[in-house]
């Protein structure tokens, strides 16, 4: 391959310890920008997710693949001599560790951060946890659920009048591999400088309530729980799905001078634009209750294609609501380049 084509972690060296989702995204994401990465499983019980959801083939599943990809496989016992002498001699090697243990679980086999530097001092060690490994609760083991509700992310969830509801997928897993790929990405670049590696750490609570960004910034400011809008945005009106009269649509008025075109030239009603008080987009959030029973009135009344093409020409965002398997399977996903072949242990089945 030649330099301009290579990719840029290509030659760099990861050997991932960790299992089910955080980690692993981790790993895998620095497998996709070209980095080796090794998988070390138990001989027996392997990655929890290999039992979870659909299985594809004999040992895989859905869940497993799907953060699994570009790296290779080995098995060891890490309770053995042989299996910690094997993982040693790997890591030694490598330019990333990455481990998701319970706390202390990694230092107990001889393979924590300071046992692993001796042997090299350039190695990049991440660790992800549930709660961190300094505090009062960093014996804690921590799932993607428990934090969602800990960290306040199922109360941002749902509709006003209905319970907290937690994410369709496990966002703060994911969320945090990507933080942690982030965190090895930063301190490979310091140690081009330095010569040396470091302990990256992240907890999932942590990351947990870094994401609850603006909403999270919100209740502080305002010292209680904002409103749960459901599919509507909590910050910008109109903004959410809405019903035309043959099925749903997004629709994304995201300022002023949208608002006045969609008013005028998509629903055809020139006096919301002109009312003092939907004028400006914080008037709007402010009076939501009096102004989006008319949108709504307005867009039920019009088909979706129509809506769309008037809202395109208007320079509005909007898109369709599509099943899932709709949406993966569409021309956009294999123009963008996101749809691959992905051959298993059946010789008939493939993604």
């Amino acid at each position: 391959m030649s330099e301009e084509l290579a990719l840029p972690l290509s030659g760099l060296r990861v050997l991932d310890f960790s299992r089910v989702l955080a980690g692993p995204l981790c790993a895998m994401a620095l497998g996709d920008l070209g980095a080796d990465v090794a998988k070390v499983e138990h001989p027996d019980r392997g990655d929890d997710t290999r039992d979870w959801g659909v299985r594809i083939g004999h040992t895989e599943t859905a869940y497993f693949n799907s953060v699994n990809r570009n790296k290779r496989s080995i098995a060891l016992d890490l309770q053995s001599e042989f299996g910690r002498e094997l993982a040693l001699s790997l890591a030694a090697k490598s330019d990333v560790v990455i481990q998701n243990f319970k706390f202390g679980g990694m230092e107990k086999l001889g393979l924590g951060y300071e046992d692993l530097r001796k042997v090299n001092p350039r190695l990049v060690y991440c660790s992800v946890s549930g709660y961190g490994s300094d505090g009062s609760e960093a014996s804690r083991p921590g799932y993607d659920l428990v934090v969602q509700g800990e960290a306040g992310l199922m109360a941002m969830n749902g509709e006003q009048d209905r319970p907290p509801l937690k994410f369709g997928i496990a966002a703060v897993d994911l969320m945090t591999g990507m933080y942690a790929a982030q965190g090895v990405l930063a301190a490979l670049y310091q140690r081009e400088r330095t010569g040396r590696g470091r302990h990256i750490q992240l907890a999932l609570f942590d990351c947990g309530v870094m994401i609850t960004a603006y909403y999270g910034l919100e209740a502080l400011h305002i010292g209680e729980d904002p409103p749960r809008y459901g599919n509507a945005h909590p910050s910008i009106v109109p903004y959410g799905v809405f019903d035309a009269v043959d099925g749903p649509l997004v629709i994304t008025v995201g300022n002023n001078a949208q608002y006045q075109r969609f008013c005028r030239e998509v629903i055809g009603r020139p006096d919301l634009a002109e009312t003092a008080e939907f004028k400006t987009n914080i008037g709007r959030s402010i009076h939501r209750e009096r102004l989006l029973p008319q949108i709504e009135s307005a867009l039920k009344r019009l088909p979706r294609a129509l809506l769309m093409e008037r809202l395109t020409l208007a320079s509005i965002p909007c898109g369709e609501v599509l099943g899932l398997h709709q949406a993966l399977t569409s021309a956009r996903v294999r123009e963008a380049g996101l749809d691959c072949l992905f051959r298993h242990q059946r010789p008939d089945t493939a993604h």
